[in-house]
């Protein structure tokens, strides 16, 4: 990132979702990736006898949440009543919902309560068997198209936090 020639071993890291091999000076700009460990090429030829044993997968990386992934909306205050309003209207249990959506019933039941609130994947699984939306997309007066105003873009909304040198 730098311009200076990589000294030593490079450290990939991940900075804005691009993993780059960088030197131990730029590494403080991004979050280190783990790399998976090469394991042997050659694999032990099994005996007579003997079942190979299959290598083990890689493990997970889990991503962080960024700035896009929250960009869809926010699940509106009321989507405990919404949601027990609309399974009563289809006459279904909390059970028919739960197997309807192939989710436990201890989740639909913390979900109605508000104990919980309900994860993308869940929230479209109601949506869906329930014909309702748990989104809150309204549109506040800064976003509405008025003629002769500029929207606002992503630039506006991002935070860039500067390096003290």
């Amino acid at each position: 990132m730098c311009g200076e020639t990589v000294r030593g071993t490079p450290k990939l890291v991940r900075v804005e979702g691009a993993e780059l091999q960088v030197c131990s000076r730029c590494e403080k700009y991004g979050t280190e990736v783990q790399q998976p460990k090469r394991t042997d090429i050659r694999r032990p030829v099994a005996g007579p006898g003997q079942a190979a044993r299959p290598a083990p997968p890689p493990p997970t990386v889990r991503r962080k949440r960024d700035l896009f992934d929250y960009m869809e909306g926010e699940i509106v205050d009321d989507y405990s009543e919404r949601i027990r309003h609309a399974r009563m209207e289809k006459g279904l249990s909390q059970k028919d919902l739960a197997m309807q959506m192939k989710e436990r019933e201890l989740l639909i039941k913390k979900i109605e309560k508000g104990e919980l609130i309900p994860e993308d994947a869940v929230r479209r699984k109601l949506e869906k068997a329930l014909e309702i939306r748990l989104i809150d997309t309204a549109i506040t007066e800064t976003e509405k198209k008025v003629p002769g105003k500029l929207t606002p873009t992503l630039g506006d909304v991002t935070v860039i936090k500067k390096v003290k040198k």
